[in-house]
């Protein structure tokens, strides 16, 4: 078995007789494991990687337009991506599971935040929230819209209205509760585990707030098919699995 899968490795990442430049796009839950997986993709197999982030929904919205990207990594519903016809099927990859934690100012009282009901009192208490596309973003964030439905489910959407402090990013959330602009920050984990100047408080229940799966897919219009299943393999692969979980995620398999 271990020869089989020393084959295997090497046929994948063995240098090529020509580098490719393979593009990728995914949502911003996924951009720091794959900001920092990318170099020793780059130096296993010899190619070189050009990767954009955007919101969840405009990244999905992206994908099922056909803009060109070899390697889209989009969040579930995964019928849309796949009906539109511009990607392959069978190379849907799981790479990640990622959790909505809760953040404070570093030094602040940490919440009870162990049940929904303890969550309910906490956002009720508290004088500000921020997390990412609120509203006016037609594209809407994976973040953002969990975090809806994590209000909604507790009945309070309406009361948080005017609490609620909209960023433009996940990264973006942190830094809002890192300079005390806002009281609470709320969203994926993987957006603000190494950001200084905050605590994160921990993830909020399952019962409440479903993680989102992060999948990708080889396009069915990459420039170098090959190459592109390669990034895929790596990102799926063991090195990727402990950079997951560096960044607060869960590897998808």
């Amino acid at each position: 078995m271990k020869a089989v899968f020393a084959a295997l490795a090497l046929a994948v990442f063995s240098t090529p007789a020509f580098a490719a430049e393979v593009t990728l796009i995914g949502p911003g839950g996924v951009r720091a494991a794959v900001t920092a997986l990318i170099p020793g993709f780059e130096k296993a197999s010899g190619h070189t990687v050009k990767a954009t982030f955007g919101s969840g929904g405009g990244t999905k919205a992206r994908v099922i337009k056909g803009d060109a990207f070899d390697v889209p990594i989009v969040q579930p519903p995964l019928e849309p991506v796949v009906a539109s016809g511009h990607v392959l099927k069978e190379s849907e990859t799981p790479l990640a599971i990622a959790p909505i934690a809760v953040a404070v100012k570093a030094g602040a009282a940490k919440p009870d935040i162990s049940t929904a009901e303890a969550v309910k009192k906490m956002l009720l208490a508290a004088k500000s929230i921020a997390y990412p596309n609120v509203e006016g973003n037609p594209a809407g964030g994976a973040a953002g819209i969990s975090i809806n439905e994590t209000l909604a489910k507790l009945g309070i959407a309406d009361t948080m209205k005017t609490k609620i402090k909209p960023a433009a990013t996940g990264f973006a959330t942190a830094k809002m509760v890192a300079s005390g602009e806002a009281e609470i920050g709320i969203v994926f984990l993987s957006e603000m585990i190494h950001e200084p100047g905050i605590t994160i408080v921990g993830n909020l229940p399952r019962d409440i707030s479903t993680p989102t799966q992060l999948i990708g897919f080889v396009s069915a219009h990459a420039k170098d098919a090959t190459a592109a299943r390669s990034l895929l393999a790596y990102l799926s692969g063991p090195e990727a699995a402990a950079v997951y979980r560096d960044k607060g995620m869960v590897p998808g398999r």
